[in-house]
């Protein structure tokens, strides 16, 4: 039983090593789609991998949002999402786009922070001082919406105590 658990233990230390050491081979890449740390948050949400939140998706005219950011104190900020000729769909999220429905996404100062799948979000954790809330509305797909290749987003700045 000894030797058994040391050789597991020196399989582990050595393929371990032989891993790291693939990975830093010039032109390895350790993941496709785009890297979440990037948006300085990292989801921890493993449906989040692959989808590209920057593409945009031509929503048709008449699809709009509106933003009402409230701070509450304590780093925390109550959002109403005000949308027209828009249904939140949380049911169909990962799916396929269908017009006129999808559910938000929220960034605080450019930093993608959470999704939303009604009209009622909150954020907490925010620094105090001036910030920026921008809320997108996206297709199922997460592609962010777009009307003539205008992106339909809201922004609100506020400041939190």
């Amino acid at each position: 039983m000894k030797n058994t658990l040391f050789m597991l233990l020196i399989g582990l230390f050595f393929g371990t090593g032989l891993g790291f050491l693939l990975a830093q081979a010039p032109g390895a890449t350790m993941s496709e789609g785009h890297d979440h740390a990037a948006h300085g948050v990292p989801h921890g949400d493993a449906d989040m991998a692959g989808h590209d939140h920057s593409a945009l998706l031509e929503a048709g005219a008449g699809l709009r949002v509106m933003l009402q950011a409230t701070p509450e104190g304590n780093g925390g900020v109550n959002l109403h999402i005000v949308t027209e000729n828009f249904r939140f769909a949380p049911e169909h999220v990962n799916g396929a786009p269908v017009p006129g429905e999808g559910h938000a996404h929220v960034y605080v100062d450019g930093v993608k922070v959470l999704r939303s799948y009604g009209p009622y979000a909150h954020v907490s954790g925010i620094t105090p001082g001036e910030t920026e809330i921008r809320v997108t509305l996206n297709a199922n797909s997460h592609e962010q919406l777009a009307i003539d290749g205008t992106p339909v987003e809201a922004v609100q700045r506020v400041t939190v105590e």
